[in-house]
């Protein structure tokens, strides 16, 4: 049986600064590796207009996920609308069973902008539908019974909205990674402009390394490392499932005994 992994996020450059490496440790030990932003990135400039920043981001998008032979999943909105709605819930959801991953990676359920908590809602519904029969999904597509376990990424900035800083369940080795990670994110170049004006960041991939750095600080082992969160089994999988654990560990140390 194909092992697939499936990354689903709110925009264009959040797999890269916050899963990529992940994903391609995944990928080396197997899996078929998914990507996806649910927003397309419309409002990711200063300089252009909503449809052609759109149509610049989606390029790069399908550019970075090429760069390690990912699936490229279209987005279905634009930035700023992606809300916890049925239209928006049942398009994800056939996505979802059409994929039927074993490993869905997303954002945190508290992280810094509501596009990022509304994914994460949005993409545990749609994980939990994808074995309802009576739910329908648009387009129409059967139920999968595939047992799916879902990792929640550290929120960018590496703190909650309040302020809090935030400790994973779980650190994935990136070291020999990073070089590819960062590959992906430049692929990004349109949000250099972007973040400097927005946030105030000089260089967001100088940017993505130090987040990469402090996990692996908090990690007490590696040097680099991206930071994850097992999300309840009820619903979804085995109570013992713990396909990151399993499949790479090597790569892999708990924060803390797994729960």
């Amino acid at each position: 049986m194909t092992k697939r992994a499936f990354a689903i996020v709110a925009h264009p450059d959040d797999i890269e600064f916050m899963m990529a490496g992940t994903l391609i440790r995944l990928q080396q030990v197997g899996y078929e590796i998914h990507y996806m932003t649910v927003a397309n990135g419309s409002c990711g400039s200063v300089r252009h207009d909503a449809e052609t920043i759109a149509r610049i981001r989606r390029q790069e998008s399908i550019d970075a996920a090429g760069v390690i032979g990912a699936t490229y999943h279209e987005s279905l909105v634009d930035d700023g609308d992606i809300f916890y709605s049925k239209p928006l819930l049942q398009r994800l959801s056939s996505i979802i069973r059409e994929v039927a991953p074993s490993i869905v990676l997303t954002h945190p359920v508290p992280d810094y902008m509501e596009d990022h908590m509304n994914t994460c809602r949005l993409v545990l519904t749609a994980a939990f539908k994808r074995a309802t029969p009576n739910y329908p999904v648009d387009p129409p597509r059967a139920p999968v019974d595939q047992p799916v376990t879902i990792y929640h990424a550290m929120p960018y900035g590496l703190h909650d909205p309040l302020r809090r800083p935030v400790t994973p369940g779980m650190y994935v080795d990136i070291g020999d990674a990073l070089s590819t990670k960062r590959e992906m994110l430049a692929k990004h170049a349109s949000q250099k402009e972007w973040l400097d004006a927005s946030q105030g960041i000089d260089s967001y991939l100088e940017q993505m390394e130090v987040m990469s750095r402090e996990v692996g600080r908090m990690s007490g082992k590696f040097e680099y490392a991206e930071g994850w969160t097992r999300h309840l089994h009820l619903g979804y999988c085995a109570e013992d499932a713990d396909p990151l654990a399993e499949d790479l560990p090597h790569s892999l140390v708990y924060a803390e005994s797994p729960g």
